[in-house]
């Protein structure tokens, strides 16, 4: 079967590994810091703190931001259930904005239209960087401004993407950024997950909330002269640490970063132009940006072909092509269906969805593999 997305390990990741496991730390040693140093040295911004998960970034984001009971969170409906559980996590409600029908990111005018009739503003935007595309940024942080809040770029799937020249994670036009490092993720570190920004107190915070709220900086001591030993618990954190054994695969992951990216470029170069005339929507990029290619997410003309998505889907799977979706709306899950939110309210994430099939694109994916995708879809679909 070739998988939609995989991650791509050699002999210098395991070298990495190698190293660690016969050094005295395993975790909360040197390793971290410099993977995070390699990935701020990509990113531009000026901090950065490194956690266990993706989600965890989300979630000690949001905190350091300041969200609890009584405020609200919004974000795009297509995207994975993190990205809003994030403000259930916090005591925080949580509401969507459509997305628009050529990116499939975050619509800005829809946005701007929900803002507009809101009677309190959201404390935290999130845009979702649906697939490694930027939302439009430069919109979104003019709304912020005017409206008055944060804004945290979900970037799970756009590490090495680019907005007008501004690489994703460099925070010029958010608060913080989030990044995940998942195995089909642009870089893995196994699991883990990173949040950058350009605000000391709020890498402070977040430093804090990833290891149980504590500190055992001197300066930052309510306490001072006790002794090496001494640690202070200042607020009330959580385990997220990421480990040194991670933390390796990501330093050695991040000198292939560009090769990554431009890999998957290449791949959907190659889908451009190997499905044109097909009865599908392949997806493309907004003007002003590079994509990172995480996904590549083809729109079926069901009409056209006259077979169902989930017909089409088996076909592939039986021809050995792991064809997914990405992504079931989140406000249809049955659990925030619970909360109220009903199908139908936001209609260009359920049009998008009912279309939706994910090809396989990954660094490791050869011209054969790539071409038996394209055959195997070829006959499903004629």
């Amino acid at each position: 079967m070739i998988p939609y997305g995989r991650q791509s390990i050699d002999k210098a990741d395991m070298e990495e590994v190698r190293r660690v496991m016969l050094s005295d730390w395993l975790t909360q040693g040197p390793k971290v810091p410099e993977f995070e140093e390699a990935v701020l040295g990509f990113c531009g911004a000026k901090y950065a703190v490194a956690v266990n998960s993706g989600t965890s970034a989300l979630h000690v984001a949001c905190l350091a931001l300041g969200l609890g009971s009584g405020d609200s969170l919004w974000t795009s409906p297509n995207t994975f259930v993190a990205s809003a559980n994030c403000a259930l996590y916090c005591g925080a409600q949580v509401d969507f904005v459509d997305i628009d029908p050529v990116t499939y990111n975050m619509s800005v005018e829809q946005l701007e239209f929900k803002l507009k009739k809101a009677l309190k503003p959201p404390k935290i935007v999130v845009p979702v960087h649906f697939a490694g595309q930027p939302c439009d940024m430069e919109a979104i942080r003019w709304l912020a401004d005017k409206y008055g809040f944060f804004v945290v770029e979900d970037a799970c799937h756009a590490l090495g993407a680019v907005y007008k020249d501004s690489p994703t994670g460099s925070c010029f036009y958010s608060d913080v950024t989030i990044f995940s490092f998942h195995p089909v993720k642009i870089i893995t570190t196994g699991e883990g997950g990173m949040v950058t920004t350009n605000q000391p107190e709020i890498s402070r915070k977040m430093q804090l909330f990833r290891s149980h709220g504590i500190t055992r900086q001197e300066q930052e001591m309510e306490r001072q002269d006790e002794g090496a030993w001494f640690y202070e618990q200042q607020m009330l954190g959580y385990n997220y640490r990421m480990t040194d054994i991670q933390a390796a695969i990501g330093v050695s992951q991040v000198k292939r970063l560009n090769e990554f990216v431009e890999k998957r470029k290449s791949i959907a170069q190659r889908y451009h132009e190997m499905l044109d005339g097909l009865p599908l929507k392949l997806p493309c990029e907004a003007p002003n940006r590079g994509s990172a290619w995480h996904l590549y997410v083809i729109r079926l003309d069901l009409k056209q072909i006259a077979k169902t998505r989930k017909a089409i889907f088996d076909a592939m799977r039986r021809l050995g092509v792991g064809v997914n979706v990405h992504y079931i709306p989140v406000h249809l899950q049955p659990f925030y269906q619970k909360l109220g939110f009903r199908k139908g309210t936001f209609p260009e994430a359920e049009s998008y969805y009912e279309e939706a099939l994910s090809l396989p694109i990954y660094p490791d994916l050869t011209l054969e593999q790539q071409s038996i995708v394209v055959r195997a879809l070829k006959e499903t679909l004629l």
